[in-house]
């Protein structure tokens, strides 16, 4: 099973113990202000064992995040095929961290990790990031990972109810 390291995290393979404070940190209002629905604690199991399948069958997914010094779960990040149904095709980057977790640089190191990843384990061509336009905090994420935005890649997402969160903007990273 492939584990990714960096000076402070450790992203690895979904454990029961991450269940109680994934679900957590999927239902807490300020981390779902740019994401549509609330989960149930199905959902957010399912999710989980979604990623940790994908982790099983491809050696990569979204990976459970900890932090190294304490063990503490905090979150998830990693790469995932793009829907079936979307505008474009690829390899998308994603995280999500519990809101203790921001201001710490955690989602940029983890996003770092697994950008390299892709690009020297996967050889992928370009990696991709997709979020709302109002995403200020993973639109900063994507610009310290060097990704590039074009207005002409905004989408609405097709998998997202009519509304404010529908609409999507891309960015993208060409392999170095």
């Amino acid at each position: 099973m492939t584990e990714l390291r960096t000076a402070r995290l450790l992203l690895r393979s979904w454990r029961g113990s991450d269940l109680a404070p994934w679900h957590a940190l999927n239902t807490d209002p300020e981390v779902r202000r740019h994401l549509p629905g609330m989960p149930s604690r199905e959902d957010t199991d399912a999710a989980a064992a979604r990623f940790q399948a994908g982790l099983d069958a491809r050696g990569w997914s979204f990976w459970a995040v900890e932090v190294r010094g304490t063990g503490e779960f905090i979150g998830m990040a990693g790469l995932d095929p793009v829907e079936e149904g979307q505008p474009f095709t690829g390899v998308e980057a994603g995280w999500r961290l519990a809101r203790a977790a921001w201001g710490h640089g955690y989602a940029t190191e983890a996003a770092r990790a697994v950008v390299e990843f892709g690009f020297t384990e996967l050889d992928l061509p370009e990696i991709l990031a997709v979020t709302v336009p109002g995403n200020e905090r993973s639109r900063a994420v994507m610009r310290r990972l060097g990704m590039t935005y074009d207005p002409a890649d905004d989408f609405d997402d097709p998998t997202v109810p009519a509304g404010p969160l529908r609409r999507s903007v891309l960015y993208r990273l060409p392999r170095p």
